[in-house]
């Protein structure tokens, strides 16, 4: 069992930055393929980032790519997304996310298994 807790969220106007953090339970962290999704209201959940459990391997939704940096620290059991350039179109509440499956499509919210409670990330303009 894996529980996640993120934060780092907030308001900015576009063109600043912010650093997201998730922060996960259990000894097994290392083992996890995490992601990060976002949600807008209205919309359908949708994927941002992932990274390996090794932290060598980094995918990205074309439309963060540039901008935002996924990243591991497996001693911290932490994941960070830093969030640069940032535009109104990236407001939604952010989702953590983790699986332990070595096959699938990782930009596939159903990959994972265990989710954080989300953080709200306004842009303003």
């Amino acid at each position: 069992q894996v529980q996640l807790v993120e934060s780092g969220g907030g308001l900015v106007q576009a063109g600043g930055s912010l650093r997201l953090s998730c922060a996960a339970s259990g000894r097994t962290f290392s083992s996890y393929t995490m992601g990060w999704f976002r949600q807008a209201p209205g919309k359908e959940r949708e994927f941002v980032a992932t990274i390996s459990w090794s932290g060598s391997g980094t995918y990205y939704a074309d439309s963060v790519k540039g901008r935002f940096t996924i990243s591991r620290d497996n001693a911290k059991n932490t994941v960070y997304l830093q969030m640069n350039s940032l535009k109104p179109e990236d407001t939604a509440v952010y989702y953590c996310a983790a699986t332990f499956r070595r096959t699938g499509s990782v930009d596939s919210p159903g990959l994972y298994g265990y989710w954080g409670q989300g953080t709200q990330v306004t842009v303003s303009s």
